[in-house]
């Protein structure tokens, strides 16, 4: 456990910027994961669907719903559960 610690920290410590941003020197980092993984969930399918596809749909199934509970929206009898 101890090494992988040392371990972890010299890693870490090969980051440039530490006298100068601190902590803050891996903000880029991360930006840049969030980016990629938001280009994923936009792109990327699994299946025939993407993330945001699959989104949608739930919130326009979700607004649907909605709509019939406040009576918006009356079904006929054979669609009524």
């Amino acid at each position: 456990m101890m090494k992988q610690s040392k371990n972890l920290k010299y890693l870490l410590g090969l980051m440039p910027g530490k006298q100068r941003f601190g902590v803050y020197r891996f903000l880029p980092v991360f930006f840049c994961i969030g980016g990629v993984m938001e280009w994923i969930m936009i792109n990327v399918r699994m299946g025939r669907e993407t993330f945001y596809d699959v989104y949608r749909r739930k919130r326009s199934e979700r607004e649907y719903q909605q709509k019939i509970e406040d009576g918006l929206i009356v079904l006929p009898s054979s669609e009524a559960k």
